[in-house]
């Protein structure tokens, strides 16, 4: 990466990569003997490439296999270039990780380059390990280079410090790169912040098991304890750019000390609040549920629209269309002061659904720019609306005049009519206004003992009452018509005539109906009349739940200013004797919490249990930096067998049998003669044949 894109991406700068080259010379001197001006030449490539003369450079990691043959020609070659040329008091360091760690064939480059980054770092140059004295092949005096025989600290020259890794590969191909210390940061172009600088910070930790989990919540908690000075934005961003393991945490938090405290409880220590904890599920699918009318709450999205200029922009593009459509520009009704007289509006169905429809979009778009995206949709009511703009049913424009037209067509009719929830199953329910469909039907089936009736008032108020009387639970809903019931035939027919000027295109994603409970067929979704039963039929959401059940969904997440779906989705999967603890269930929004710590959680809550998030645009223009922070917490096991040596691999002291099989290994290890003839009970001087029976 180059070096500004790296600073304005905020990644750690290791090292800077100065200059390279690469040769080949097999065939001057077979294809196993190096070629000592075949290495010259490649390094003074490098140095040319780099724009740096021999002296520049401080030290020089070896190929250095060890070899009588191979080093005195490398040790020739670089006192031939770095070797000559050089200050007075300053030679060239020579060493080679190889004394270390062997040598690691394909991977014995990058060996070298990870040694010198670290030794730049520490400004030690390591020693040769296993060198008394420098190889009397070589001739030392013909230029300036000398091997470490100890750790010696690296020289200062008022220059960043620099050093060559050479690599040799079998056959002759001959590497050789020249790193640089990485420039202060303060020396590079920071990045522009933009967006508050408080603002809810995601922390990621993983493992392969709860216990690595702990382990490393525990881990990195007692280092940025010991480190008040690393932010918890560079924390958040360095943690959501490593590998993810299958038991997942993630702490939300604005502030160093609540992530603190989070971490310390995924550690085992305590409870604390902005913890989410999950296991990703494999193979498990995610499903979008946009809420339908009832979720709408002024001020709904205000917070994101300030906070995220994807959102802002997404809400302002849907707002256009639809303004020109209403009486009252809607993001004055949506963002109105308590008690105005905009904040009245939104609960008037010709702007309640157009604000529904916005928010849901915007945060659809919103979520896409994180790389969160559904397998399958699924909208309650007017919600299905915004499901199939999102899968590709209709244009922005056109499903804005249809938004429009069904909120302005159900609010021009008469006021009345009722709406009760009652909580038993869709057959009591039908069976105890039978006769009376006329007055009254199922307006939502939204569980398997949630059930809405919807009609004529006093008919809906004597069936509920009925039901009350016998103990059964019943709340009437706070509503303007009762939808989806009878009450609305006035309007399907203007209606429908809005339905067939629109277009209408296949979907591109799984969708869900209310209508069917199923999935939405190609000639149900592009048909008109689909969308004018979606308006008078009930909303088979429980059905639809089942289905998404059925198509392999474990994440649940609705896109809408609350949480009314997830309560509802709930009790239609605790029908199922499966794992619960397998499936997520999450809104993007909940009333009276801050709306950006609410999406960050269930974001947090997606992640948690095995969904796509790109986190980095998540963190882009804030201003945040890769920091160092500890390692995996690997949950280390032994496996060697704990048993005697002396034993040969057994027990030695469990039998009679095994004593005797003690004593005569112990016999062979110290090569005792007398002693492996008395375990034997043979004669010393006994031939082989005398021997085998007493071994059998």
């Amino acid at each position: 990466e180059r070096l500004s894109d790296a600073r304005r991406n905020g990644h750690e700068v290791l090292a800077v990569v100065r200059g390279s080259a690469i040769n080949q010379d097999g065939a001057s001197n077979g294809l196993t003997a190096p070629n000592g001006p075949s290495q010259q030449r490649v390094i003074r490539q490098a140095l040319a490439s780099a724009r740096l003369s021999a002296a520049d450079v401080d030290a020089v990691e070896a190929h250095g296999t060890g070899t009588t043959l191979g080093d005195p020609i490398e040790a020739q070659a670089l006192l031939a270039t770095y070797g000559q040329g050089r200050p007075e008091g300053r030679p060239l360091w020579l060493g080679a990780i190889k004394s270390n760690i062997g040598h690691t064939q394909a991977a014995a480059g990058v060996a070298g380059v990870i040694k010198m980054v670290m030794a730049m770092r520490e400004g030690v140059l390591p020693e040769i390990l296993h060198l008394d004295e420098p190889s009397r092949e070589v001739d030392w005096s013909t230029g300036e280079v000398r091997p470490l025989t100890e750790a010696t600290a690296w020289p200062e020259t008022g220059r960043p410090r620099r050093a060559g890794i050479s690599s040799f590969g079998l056959s002759g191909t001959n590497a050789h790169t020249i790193v640089e210390q990485a420039p202060e940061l303060e020396e590079a172009v920071a990045p522009e912040a933009a967006g508050p600088e408080a603002a809810v910070v995601p922390w990621l930790v993983s493992g392969k098991s709860r216990e690595a989990l702990r382990a490393q919540a525990d881990r990195l908690a007692a280092h940025l304890s010991a480190r008040s000075g690393l932010g918890a934005l560079d924390v958040g961003y360095s943690l959501a750019s490593r590998s993810v393991f299958e038991h997942r945490a993630v702490v939300v938090g604005e502030d160093r000390d609540a992530l603190l405290r989070g971490l310390e409880s995924v550690a085992g220590r305590g409870i604390a609040s902005g913890v989410v904890q999950g296991r990703a599920v494999p193979g498990g699918k995610t499903a979008f549920l946009f809420s339908g009318q009832g979720a709408q709450r002024l001020g709904m999205g205000r917070e994101l629209y300030e906070a995220f200029p994807v959102f802002a922009r997404a809400l302002d593009e849907v707002c256009a269309y639809l303004d020109v459509l209403l009486d009252r520009p809607l993001k004055d009704v949506m963002f109105a002061a308590e008690g105005s007289s905009d904040a009245g509006l939104l609960d008037q169905t010709a702007f309640t659904q157009p604000a529904l429809f916005a928010i849901e979009v915007a945060l659809f778009r919103l979520l896409s720019a994180w790389g969160v995206a559904p397998d399958v949709l699924i909208g309650h009511s007017v919600g299905e609306i915004a499901a199939a703009h999102v899968a590709g049913v209709f244009s922005l424009e056109d499903a804005c005049t249809l938004i429009a037209a069904r909120g302005r067509l159900m609010q021009a009719l008469p006021e009345g009519g009722a709406m009760v929830a009652i909580q038993a199953s869709e057959e009591e329910v039908a069976a105890s206004f039978a006769g009376r469909e006329h007055e009254m039907g199922i307006a939502a089936v939204n569980g398997p003992s949630a059930v809405v009736i919807a009609g004529h008032t006093q008919a809906v108020r004597e069936v509920a009452d009925t039901w009350k009387a016998k103990g059964t639970k019943t709340r009437r809903l706070r509503v303007s018509h009762a939808f989806h019931s009878c009450l609305m035939d006035s309007m399907l027919d203007a209606f429908g005539q809005v339905v067939r000027e629109v277009s209408f295109e296949p979907p591109t994603m799984a969708l869900v109906s209310n209508v069917t409970g199923g999935l939405v067929t190609e000639a149900e979704a592009c048909s008109p009349d689909y969308w004018v039963r979606h308006v008078r039929e009930a909303v088979r959401f429980a059905d639809g739940v089942r289905a998404l059940k059925a198509l392999g969904v474990t994440r649940f997440l609705e896109v809408g200013p609350d949480g009314v779906l997830t309560a509802i989705a709930q009790d239609s999967l605790a029908e199922s004797a499966e794992d619960a603890s397998a499936t997520m269930l999450a809104p993007v929004l909940r009333k009276e919490r801050p709306e950006a710590g609410a999406l960050m959680t269930a974001l947090a809550e997606l992640h948690a249990h095995g969904a796509t998030v790109n986190w980095e645009p998540i963190f882009a223009g804030r201003g945040a930096n890769k920091v160092e922070l500890p390692t995996y917490a690997f949950q280390r096991e032994r496996f060697w067998p704990e048993t005697s040596i002396a034993g040969g691999g057994r027990d030695s002291g469990s039998t009679a049998a095994d004593s005797v099989d003690a004593r005569f290994w112990e016999a062979v290890e110290r090569e005792d003669l007398e002693a492996l003839a008395d375990a034997l009970d043979v004669d010393g001087d006994a031939t082989l044949g005398a021997v085998l029976p007493a071994l059998s």
